[in-house]
């Protein structure tokens, strides 16, 4: 949630003719982020949560691609970009803790194990 508040202070400043371009892809794919979280947590199975971490991450890592070129455009002040950086790398390294405890804690397959009979 803090990411997505930083993420609309920053699209504040981008210039008008982005709103409905870089700036709405921005903000929709910071809004994914905890929306997928949330949704995941919600269906109550170890598998649906780490696959909705999985899109969680995914929506993070189109987010960063976006900043990147935000900030390459000359949108984000550089110390506006530090913070949101910041936020984004710590972001990623708390999903990719999630998405490494609720794997190990699913099963990598439903089938049955093959026995040898010999």
């Amino acid at each position: 949630m803090e990411l997505v508040t930083a993420i609309y202070k920053v699209t504040q400043q981008f210039p008008r003719d982005e709103i409905y371009s870089l700036t709405s892809q921005i903000r929709r794919a910071a809004i994914s982020i905890p929306s997928n979280i949330a949704e995941g947590h919600g269906r109550g199975t170890t598998r649906e949560f780490a696959m909705f971490l999985r899109n969680a991450n995914g929506s993070l890592k189109e987010l960063e691609t976006q900043l990147i070129l935000a900030r390459n455009l000359g949108f984000i002040p550089k110390e506006h970009a530090s913070n949101t950086e910041l936020i984004v790398q710590d972001v990623g390294r708390m999903l990719h803790g999630l998405i490494k405890y609720q794997t190990s804690r699913s099963p990598v397959s439903s089938l049955p194990r093959e026995t040898s009979n010999g």
